[in-house]
């Protein structure tokens, strides 16, 4: 048992070894953890219209007339028309907070991070994983050692859930076999 606990105390001095007794504990090399905060906020709108409106009117007319008032009318008339008016609209608002640890992969040239993290939790049948990638400066990891999903660059989020609630909320056989007819 006091082995154990030396060996605990040696590591933690190993890991600090390169550190300022001044600083805070920041990841800055290969292996380091360090934790984001994901804080996503999107909204999109889109809308478009059209509106077309095109006549065409062509007419004649031609009259004679001969000496006892008996008056003789020819007429023509020809007219097209087109009319089109279209519209769409598209909305989507998208809100992710949550938090995740990741691990420094690799150091670049320039010092920056890159980082790759996943988490997996399962509840009531339910499995979700998030898998997180990107690139972190030094300077935006917090004194908590964490960094905000917004801070990294070249950000890879991918949020997928499997089980009974994901299989409910999607379309039945028939209507995806409608989809790929139409």
């Amino acid at each position: 048992m006091l082995t154990l606990g030396m060996d605990s105390a040696w590591a933690q001095f190993i890991q600090n070894s390169s550190r300022s007794l001044f600083s805070d504990v920041k990841a800055f090399k290969e292996g380091d953890a360090l934790m984001i905060l994901i804080t996503e906020f999107t909204e999109a709108d889109n809308k478009a219209s059209n509106s077309e409106d095109r006549s065409t009117d062509l007419s004649g007319s031609a009259s004679i007339s001969t000496g006892n008032s008996s008056n003789t009318k020819i007429g023509a008339g020809l007219g097209t028309g087109n009319r089109f008016k279209g519209s769409g609209a598209t909305t989507r608002s998208e809100r992710i907070k949550s938090k995740l640890s990741a691990r420094v992969i690799e150091v670049e040239e320039n010092g920056n991070l890159k980082i790759e993290g996943k988490r997996t939790t399962k509840i009531n049948g339910e499995t979700q994983t998030i898998i997180i990638q990107g690139i972190v400066r030094p300077v935006d990891i917090s004194p908590q050692n964490s960094v905000y999903s917004f801070n990294i660059l070249d950000l890879t989020l991918f949020i997928e859930g499997d089980g009974s609630v994901s299989k409910t909320t999607e379309p039945g056989l028939i209507t995806k076999f409608l989809r790929l007819l139409f």
